[in-house]
């Protein structure tokens, strides 16, 4: 082999903290976490009890985990568990806690069985090697009664301007399976910048339904969108004025919620959450 060509599987030379630089920087741009985490959790509080929800894993937490320390200040044990050593060192400082996250992937949690009450699981999935397996982890970890909130790529969602949140190359999502494993190896070997210079680019895109099966293989009972857990007339933070008609209209709201049709089309057109419920024994 010529000795001055690098092998495929060797990493990109800096890529890990040009990554970290730019995962950093993405966040900035985010919504207000505060708001979002108390969102979520009446989300979550339409499924299960929060008030007895102890131990919580963020699973992928990244580098600055504020969603951690806002659990904390909840009086939950919440902790993160992370693959890439670098966002492991810059969530645990940024916790201020050296504990705070732990090296580790979604496929082999390095967590005890029955562990938690909550897994919070967002933008990970597509990212993986293995959903399955992940989805098979965390409903190991979990007690019964337990819930994962999972978030992930929506493969049917469409923008006019072709956004996908993944990668620069707009209506990526819609592209054939081939073509779009075509831009993961040219993300991989030749141009980092078209992921945001991960190193782990999204390679999975779901359906809701693809998501509820995957669910149902690895023994989750229930799944729920906060399409089903929303509640009328309450705070919606969007810049589509149709969800906010949806949201103010609690007749309309109710009407979708309850109509398989109706529910389904506003799925594929939502971002790609689901709340997985493991069945009490």
């Amino acid at each position: 082999m010529n000795k001055e060509l690098p092998r495929l599987s060797d990493p990109i030379p800096g890529l890990s903290e040009k990554g970290l630089a730019t995962f950093l920087q993405t966040l900035d741009l985010l919504t207000n976490e505060p708001e979002r985490v108390t969102r979520l959790l009446g989300h979550i509080d339409r499924i299960i009890d929060v008030s007895a929800v102890k131990r919580v894993a963020v699973v992928g937490c990244g580098p600055k985990p504020e969603i951690i320390s806002l659990l904390r200040a909840r009086g939950m044990d919440a902790f993160g568990v992370e693959p890439v050593p670098l966002f492991v060192q810059a969530a645990c400082k940024y916790l201020n806690d050296e504990n705070g996250a732990v090296l580790g992937a979604a496929e082999r949690l390095p967590l005890a069985d029955e562990e938690c009450d909550l897994v919070f699981f967002e933008n990970v999935l597509e990212h993986v090697e293995s959903p399955r397996r992940c989805l098979v982890e965390i409903y190991r970890v979990l007690k019964p009664g337990g819930l994962v909130y999972l978030t992930t790529t929506n493969r049917h969602r469409f923008s006019l301007s072709g956004n996908n949140d993944e990668y620069s190359t707009p209506f990526l999502n819609w592209f054939p399976r081939t073509v779009r494993e075509g831009y993961v190896h040219n993300q991989l070997h030749f141009d980092p910048a078209l992921a945001n210079d991960t190193e782990r680019p999204a390679v999975h895109w779901f359906t809701f339904a693809e998501l509820v099966a995957l669910g149902r293989d690895a023994e989750f009972a229930r799944f729920y969108s906060t399409l089903d857990t929303r509640l009328p007339n309450t705070a919606l933070v969007s810049r589509n004025p149709l969800r906010r008609w949806v949201q103010s209209s609690g007749w309309l709201l109710r009407t979708i919620q309850r109509s398989p049709w109706l529910r389904a089309m506003a799925l594929s057109q939502m971002p790609g959450d689901i709340m997985m419920w493991k069945r009490k024994l």
